[in-house]
């Protein structure tokens, strides 16, 4: 990819925890440490349900003041709020939810890096794969003005979603499952979302549990799709078994759940009446292939 382009996503949004004990307040709950957050360096987490399966991702950034805000997916960023603000109990910190005062953006391309330091807007570079650009959250209504006086030109939100359906990066629920997903089976371990070294956060005895006893026996994969895109959620098949299904999609690409041994197998999957091929990133570490 050349040159410089950035679109908004409007299906993020921010919420904002404040006060003296806000990173030790996150510390508690959320899959990656809190303490890595500084000036110009983000992580991305996932809150889980006790019982370690996916509620929600964020990305943590800090907006100094005793700031961090939590860059999340807009339509479910009340709920989220208002969970946090049941957690906080005795803590020194507070939690607001800014939908309305927010928006987000993402540069993408060669020179995604122009768009660090922007005046005005909290920037960083995507913490799961340099490749997906550098994230901008910006007052809302601003973030397109900041960026084409960087010399960024809008593009569509299809042409990011491209981006990262190709390199098999999950976007919160359009491909993780609410209440379902577990971590380990969309990426969240090579893509910098857990932190193994922390502490206890809500949800950990499960997500460590799959890891060292090498539980997972599928994998989110992006896919090329030869014919119609089906919807989210359509099965795919292997010789007429269901071995999977299907996530977000965008034009002739998608992500997908599927059997590790189905993705690695070189078989015909079929989604619908397309052809699905599965593809495995560099970034992706699997099993080794068992013996027939």
């Amino acid at each position: 990819m050349t040159g410089s382009s950035f679109c908004l996503l409007p299906h993020r949004s921010v919420i904002a925890v404040s006060g003296a004990d806000r990173v030790e307040f996150l510390q508690g709950l959320i899959s990656n440490d809190t303490t890595k957050v500084a000036p110009g360096q983000a992580i991305w987490a996932a809150l889980l349900t006790p019982q370690g399966r996916f509620l929600n991702d964020m990305f943590v950034a800090d907006a100094g003041n005793e700031t961090l805000l939590l860059e999340t997916e807009r339509e479910r960023a009340p709920a989220l709020a208002k969970k946090l603000k049941m957690y906080t109990l005795r803590s020194k910190a507070t939690v607001e939810d800014r939908s309305a005062a927010m928006e987000v953006a993402v540069a993408f391309g060669d020179d995604a890096s122009k768009a660090l330091g922007l005046d005005g807007a909290i920037a960083f570079v995507d913490p799961r794969l340099e490749a997906l650009g550098v994230r901008v959250i910006a007052p809302a209504g601003q973030a397109a003005a900041l960026l084409t006086g960087r010399g960024f030109a809008e593009a569509p939100l299809a042409a990011y979603d491209s981006l990262r359906l190709a390199l098999g990066v999950p976007d919160g629920s359009r491909d993780l499952i609410v209440e379902k997903a577990l971590l380990l089976e969309n990426g969240f371990d090579e893509l910098n979302g857990v932190d193994w070294k922390k502490g206890c956060y809500m949800g950990q005895e499960l997500t460590a549990r799959t890891k060292y006893r090498a539980l997972i026996r599928k994998r989110l994969f992006p896919v090329k799709v030869e014919g119609a895109l089906p919807e989210p959620g359509a099965p795919v098949l292997l010789d007429g078994e269901e071995v999977g299904e299907l996530r977000s999609g965008s034009g002739d690409r998608a992500l997908a759940l599927l059997k590790v041994e189905a993705a690695r197998g070189g078989g015909a999957l079929t989604a619908g009446e397309a052809r699905v091929t599965a593809e495995i990133p560099p970034w992706m570490r699997l099993p080794e292939a068992t013996n027939p």
